[in-house]
């Protein structure tokens, strides 16, 4: 998507309702609570806001079925689109929770995922943690017109090897606003200087993956959740940002 003038305001605002819906629904997370109580909480914020949530009865590209949820939840090795009304999970004490979230404001469409720990949790799950929301920021921060795609990439996967974790590098970021996907593809790892020119107006969501082990992860046979092929923990996070004539902006924070 190419923002026009009228469609920034309408993204600003959407990402501003799915920042508080994430927030909210990630202060929920808490030992004993179900994953199916927190896909609810999410979808009747979403409708109380007057917008509507873009995940359920999508059918991603290569997907058997439409995806049943309004927020995706992965827990532990579970690294993304872990599906929480379908045999749902009590969460436990320590549980690594990733929470991704679309919405369709007026029209247009914003996207975004954060992880949290329930409860306390342990040194190693908020170092995780940490490096993925720097790596992130990190790619958020080479977003800039006359700019590449590529330069982001490289961004977070330089944070990643500092770090010592696993860049999951078969999924990433994309375009968004018209549609849950589109171009461009946004690697979490790559070359400067390469892949897609970044240009004002240009919308897309940036999401790296980190993990504590293996960057390889399978395909359940829900057809939707993503695990690490080790088993090992992993964290995501993600932001829908505009390319602006400057820099870029965040659409999707408070």
């Amino acid at each position: 998507m190419i923002a026009t003038k009228k469609d920034i305001p309408i993204l600003r605002e959407g990402g501003r309702h799915l920042a508080e819906v994430l927030k909210t629904v990630g202060n929920a997370v808490r030992p004993g609570v179900s994953t199916d109580t927190l896909n609810t909480l999410a979808e009747k914020m979403i409708r109380d806001f007057g917008d509507v949530p873009s995940l359920i009865g999508y059918t991603p590209r290569g997907a058997a079925r439409p995806y049943p949820a309004t927020i995706c939840i992965s827990i532990n090795d579970e690294v993304v689109h872990g599906i929480p009304n379908e045999n749902p999970s009590i969460i436990t004490e320590g549980d690594i929770v990733g929470l991704d979230c679309v919405l369709a404001h007026q029209g247009l469409l914003v996207d975004s995922a954060l992880t949290v720990i329930a409860g306390k949790g342990d040194m190693g799950a908020k170092a995780l943690l940490n490096a993925t929301k720097e790596a992130l920021m990190a790619g958020i921060k080479m977003a800039k017109p006359g700019g590449y795609i590529g330069d982001i990439s490289s961004a977070i996967e330089t944070v990643g090897v500092k770090r010592g974790y696993g860049i999951v590098f078969e999924l990433g970021g994309h375009g968004v606003g018209n549609s849950v996907h589109e171009e461009p593809y946004v690697p979490n790892v790559g070359d400067a200087g390469t892949g897609a020119l970044l240009t004002p107006g240009l919308v897309i969501a940036i999401e790296p993956m980190f993990t504590e082990g293996t960057p390889r992860v399978k395909l359940l046979k829900d057809g939707y959740t993503f695990v690490t092929k080790d088993g090992s923990r992993a964290a995501h996070f993600e932001h829908t940002i505009l390319i602006t004539e400057n820099g870029h902006q965040i659409l999707t924070e408070l």
